[in-house]
């Protein structure tokens, strides 16, 4: 099976620098459209369908490989072999930035920077961390998925995406959850929901862009906050926006904050 058929890869423009776009939880590449084209004229573009979600193969899905987080970091190292010309901007959607980072962790001098948007080392409040839920309620997220996926992702999505104004969102995120494999979905989620990644995050050595929205039931404020104090080199931008997905319902201010950090960090 080669790369490109086990993650659905597509390269869209070349340049001298890679910007590889990772896609979150329920998601597809798809969901990049409003984001990726602006970076089209200076960098190598390319995205990808983790594998189970998309037009990934879902026969390579690995309950074993895939019981942790590093199993989709190798993915993305494998990706960077194959399509990647030059340094490397991984630029990664909640879970799919933690994976970037521990992809970066392994393999430092392959990134030039990493951008995380609305990301999360650890879901689970504990002691004075506040990751915005309780481990009840992360089982209580589980069961309903063992339940009932549809109703599951038809209740969670719009609240995931937020901005009640543009209903379109809400559907289109909404219908990708529903796309998926249930029973994969509901493994990525516990992978995801009960992974705890908080000692990857001081480990860190590449320059990184937190970006969050000022409202985000999925990563609060307190975990970028918590990012950027323990993560070398790491930049905080929030933006105003509720919901979980700037790089949809926010998608220039999401352009302006990225393009002004490359800017820097890449100079």
């Amino acid at each position: 099976m080669t790369v490109q058929h086990r993650n659905n890869v597509h390269v869209h423009s070349d340049g001298p620098v890679t910007m590889l776009f990772a896609h979150g939880f329920g998601c597809d590449q798809s969901m990049w459209r409003y984001l990726a084209p602006s970076f089209k004229e200076k960098f190598r573009v390319v995205t990808f369908d983790t594998v189970g979600s998309g037009g990934s193969d879902a026969k390579a899905y690995d309950r074993r490989k895939y019981g942790s987080l590093h199993g989709y970091a190798d993915d993305i190292l494998e990706i960077m072999d194959e399509y990647a010309t030059g340094p490397v901007v991984f630029v990664g959607h909640s879970v799919s930035a933690i994976v970037g980072l521990l992809a970066s962790n392994k393999a430092p001098d392959r990134f030039a920077a990493q951008v995380m948007v609305g990301p999360s080392p650890c879901y689970i409040n504990d002691g004075d961390y506040v990751g915005g839920f309780t481990r009840e309620d992360i089982d209580d997220i589980l069961a309903t998925m063992d339940g009932n996926y549809l109703g599951w992702s038809s209740n969670m999505a719009p609240a995931i995406m937020g901005v009640p104004d543009r209903p379109q969102l809400a559907a289109e995120l909404t219908e990708s959850f529903c796309r998926n494999d249930p029973v994969i979905a509901r493994h990525f989620a516990e992978v995801t929901f009960l992974s705890d990644h908080r000692a990857d995050v001081k480990e860190s050595t590449t320059p990184a862009l937190i970006l969050q929205c000022s409202e985000d039931i999925i990563a609060p404020l307190t975990v970028g906050q918590y990012m950027h104090r323990n993560m070398p080199g790491s930049v905080l931008h929030i933006i105003d926006n509720v919901g979980h997905c700037p790089h949809m319902s926010a998608a220039n201010a999401s352009y302006r904050a990225i393009h002004d950090f490359l800017s820097y960090s890449l100079a």
